[in-house]
């Protein structure tokens, strides 16, 4: 029997199908973008292929390999925007929801909390173990998280 998250070891092609869209909406969820989201995922499973026999629970591996590709993805992101440039002022769809835009706009680790704890419904426990960080910050992070969300939608 597996625990919440897990999934027995199947082949690779069989989890590629199982997974890939869950996964695109976790990255999406998180970067905001479709295009990022679609890299991010691609790149999870191509570093998984190669040592794919190796991995015991494919689905929480995946999950913080994509969690970790966007975080790298906005660090990079953000050192570009740090270069002085003209950009242009970015209008967000109309059928977009208000909270979702307040959770974009969260610092990217508050915002990952939000998303890996209500989207995905994971505990904060797996969220720690995800972003690698004490489950105590990340706590701190949600409870900050909450907060900004709260203030924001008032």
């Amino acid at each position: 029997m597996t625990t919440k998250g897990q999934v027995p070891n199947v082949g690779f092609e069989q989890a590629y199908r199982e997974h890939r869209m869950a996964l695109l909406r976790l990255a999406y969820l998180i970067s905001g973008s479709h295009d990022v989201s679609e890299d991010v995922v691609q790149s999870a499973f191509t570093s998984a292929h190669e040592r794919w026999d190796q991995i015991e629970s494919p689905l929480p591996y995946l999950k913080k390999a994509v969690v970790n590709l966007v975080k790298d993805g906005q660090r990079r992101h953000l050192r570009l925007l740090a270069r002085p440039a003209e950009r242009p002022s970015v209008a967000l769809p109309q059928e977009v929801d208000e909270t979702w835009a307040q959770i974009a706009r969260l610092p990217w680790v508050q915002r990952a909390v939000i998303v890996l704890h209500y989207y995905e419904d994971l505990p904060l426990a797996e969220v720690a173990d995800i972003l690698n960080r004490p489950a105590a910050t990340v706590r701190s992070d949600h409870r900050r998280a909450l907060d900004k969300l709260r203030k924001a939608l008032a």
